[in-house]
């Protein structure tokens, strides 16, 4: 007898969880929540920890030819190539400190995942190409105007993965207020 493509009793592949991260104390809140809830509760039921998937989604560098921008400066290919090397530093720390929380959860597997490109588009795509059981991700709080404005990342993914999407709140649940765009 077969249950749900395995034999009764055969022991269940690891599950996979993908969790967005960025700059944010959201992020790394929703991280921590992942970690404490759904790696101790496969813990408590002696099931093998999932496979926490952490994923960056990189600012693509602005489109701009080596020529004179709106404001009247030069963008040369040099500093086209230093905006690369901090974004690429950014979202190296980014990912180093969701490693080390994840320290804290011996015997979890962590894979990185970090892609340049709209959050939204990056984060579906993770999950997916992980084959993902769950998505986690944070909510900034941000009010109705500035979602209407800027658009929802984890309202993107709730619609659009394939996957349950768990959206962590903060804790309070105090709104906060935008950051400038810049």
């Amino acid at each position: 007898m077969e249950v749900a493509g395995g034999a009764v009793g055969a022991p269940s592949p690891p599950r996979r969880v993908v969790v967005a991260v960025d700059e944010s104390e959201e992020s790394m809140h929703a991280l921590s929540w992942c970690l404490s809830n759904v790696v101790s509760a496969a813990r408590a039921a002696a099931a093998p920890p999932p496979a926490v998937v952490l994923v960056h989604a990189r600012s693509p560098r602005p489109f701009y030819c080596p020529a004179v921008d709106g404001a009247g400066y030069l963008l040369t290919q040099q500093v086209m190539d230093s905006m690369d090397q901090y974004m690429a530093a950014a979202a190296d720390t980014v990912v180093t400190k969701a490693k080390s929380i994840c320290t804290a959860f011996p015997g979890v597997r962590v894979e990185t995942c970090v892609e340049k490109g709209d959050p939204r588009d990056v984060i579906c795509g993770a999950a997916e190409k992980a084959s993902a059981d769950m998505v986690v991700m944070g909510s900034h709080g941000y009010g109705f105007l500035q979602r209407a404005l800027r658009g929802s990342v984890s309202n993107h993914c709730v619609q659009n993965c394939k996957c349950p999407v768990v959206v962590v709140k903060r804790p309070g649940g105090e709104r906060r207020p935008a950051p400038p765009r810049i």
